[in-house]
C-alpha cells in the first residue's frame, strides 16, 4: 500500500533545496476538472464573511476583554492589548482546548472552546478587529512533522498572529502595545522565521484544511470544492494545489496529477512534499527508477535537518515516548551541538528516563548555549531545581 501524504497547511513548510528543478507552463484553469466532480456545485462552502463572522455573545466578550479593569474614570475607555489576549486564551474555566483538527469559523471556535492554531488565529483576528485593534496574521516556516489519521500522513503547519494597537492617536493603550498570540502546544515553534501572510491567504489555508478533512474522510467531491476554493482565493498557495493533485491520483487521473504537482513545483521547487508525492506517482505509473531516485533525494535532505529529528522528539515527547524522543534528539544533536533548544529536549528526555546525570549534562549545555538572558534563567532555575532534588 503507497503512503498518502496531505499537505495540512496550518495547525507548509519550505525544507531544503532538491537538487531537481521543474517549470510549469499549464495554465491553471486547465488544472481545474470540474467535470470530473459534476455534483460539486451541490455543495455549499463557508465564505468569508461566514469565516471570520462573530456571534452577540462573542462581541461583547471582546467588547469586555480589552477594557482594563482597574483604569479609573478618567481613563475608563484605555485599552489593554495583553489583557484582550489573555483573556482570549483563558476563556471558559479550563482555557481553550486544542484540538489539532478544529478546523472551524470563528464563531463555532468561540462557542466550542476548542481550537488548532488556524482556527484560533482566525477567531483572535475577528475579535481584535472587531475592538478596532489591529492583528497580523504568520505563517511560521516550522520543519517537518507527520501526524497520521485514517491512512493518511499529514504535515502539519503553523500560523499565529500578533494583536496590537492601533494607529489612531486618540485611542489610550496601558502597557504593552502588542501582544503574540501561538496557540500551538509545541510551544517552541514561536522560535522558528516566520512571514506575514494576508487574510486572504489564512481564508485559502482554512479551505484547504476542510478539504484535506474532506479528502480523508472519502468525501472527494467536497474535497475538491474546497481545494478548488483554495486555489481561486490564494492561487500561489502551493499546498492547495499539492492537495488537489493527491485527489487526482486517488481518483485515478494520474497524468493530470503530475500536471498539477509540476505547477506546485513552479511555485517553490525546495518542498519535499510535493516531490515525494511526485515519487509517489512515479510508483503509480511504473516509473520505478525516476520514483527511487526522488526519494532517495527527498530522505537525504531530510535526514540531514536537524530540526525535522528535534520537531519528531518533541512529538514523540509529547506522547510520552520517552525513548523514541531520545533517539530522535540525539540525531538531532549529531547535526547541531550547540543549539539550546536541541540540548534542553535531551535534558528533558533523560530526566524522564531516570537517568538524572545526562539530564544535569545536558541542562547545563542548553545554559552554555543560550542566545539570550531570558533562556539562559529559564534553564538555569531548572538546573537548580533539579540539583535540588538531588540533595
Amino acid at each position: 500500500m503507497f503512503t498518502r501524504r496531505v499537505l495540512l497547511a496550518a495547525c507548509a513548510l519550505l525544507a531544503a533545496c532538491q537538487s531537481v528543478t521543474s517549470t510549469s507552463s499549464v495554465k491553471t484553469e486547465s488544472l481545474l476538472r470540474d467535470d470530473l466532480f459534476p455534483s460539486h456545485q451541490l455543495f455549499t462552502i463557508e465564505t468569508e464573511q461566514d469565516v471570520f463572522y462573530l456571534g452577540k455573545e462573542a462581541k461583547r466578550f471582546a467588547e469586555r476583554a480589552i477594557l482594563d479593569e482597574t483604569a479609573n474614570v478618567t481613563t475608563k475607555k484605555a485599552k489593554d492589548v495583553r489583557g484582550f489576549v489573555s483573556a482570549i486564551l483563558d476563556y471558559s474555566d479550563n482555557g481553550i482546548a486544542y484540538r489539532n483538527n478544529a478546523n472551524t469559523v470563528a464563531n463555532t471556535t468561540f462557542s466550542n472552546r476548542a481550537a488548532n492554531c488556524l482556527s484560533l488565529s482566525i477567531m483572535t483576528f475577528a475579535l481584535a478587529e472587531h475592538v478596532g485593534l489591529k492583528a497580523t496574521l504568520y505563517e511560521v516556516d516550522i520543519p517537518e512533522y507527520w501526524t497520521r489519521r485514517d491512512g493518511f500522513s499529514l504535515l502539519n503547519g503553523h500560523v499565529n498572529l500578533r494583536v496590537s494597537a492601533s494607529d489612531n492617536p486618540s485611542s489610550i493603550v496601558l502597557g504593552s502595545t502588542w501582544a503574540d498570540v501561538d496557540f500551538d502546544p509545541q510551544a517552541i515553534r514561536s522560535r522558528f522565521p516566520r512571514v506575514p501572510v494576508s487574510k486572504q491567504s489564512v481564508l485559502a489555508m482554512f479551505y484547504n484544511n476542510k478539504g484535506a478533512d474532506a479528502l480523508v474522510a472519502n468525501s472527494y467531491t467536497r474535497a475538491y470544492k474546497y481545494f478548488k476554493a483554495a486555489t481561486e482565493v490564494a492561487p500561489q498557495l502551493q499546498q492547495s494545489w499539492t492537495n488537489l493533485g493527491v485527489l487526482y491520483r486517488m481518483k485515478g487521473e494520474l497524468k493530470l496529477a503530475e500536471n498539477v504537482y509540476q505547477h506546485a513545483l513552479s511555485l517553490d521547487s525546495e518542498n519535499l512534499t510535493v516531490w515525494e508525492n511526485l515519487a509517489i506517482l512515479y510508483r503509480h505509473q511504473n516509473r520505478h527508477e525516476e520514483s527511487k531516485q526522488l526519494l532517495a533525494s527527498v530522505e537525504t535532505k531530510r535526514k540531514t535537518n536537524p530540526f525535522y529529528h528535534f520537531i519528531l522528539g518533541e512529538q514523540s515527547f509529547e506522547d510520552g515516548e520517552f525513548a523514541k524522543a531520545l533517539a530522535h534528539y540525539q540525531r538531532a544533536v549529531r547535526l547541531d551541538r550547540k543549539n539550546h533548544e536541541i540540548l534542553f529536549g535531551l535534558a528533558k528526555a533523560y530526566y524522564e528516563l531516570g537517568d538524572i546525570s545526562n539530564a544535569q549534562r545536558y541542562l547545563q549545555g542548553a545554559v552554555n548555549f543560550s542566545p539570550d538572558k531570558y533562556s539562559a534563567q529559564h534553564y538555569s532555575s531548572k538546573l537548580a531545581a533539579l540539583a535540588h532534588n538531588e540533595r
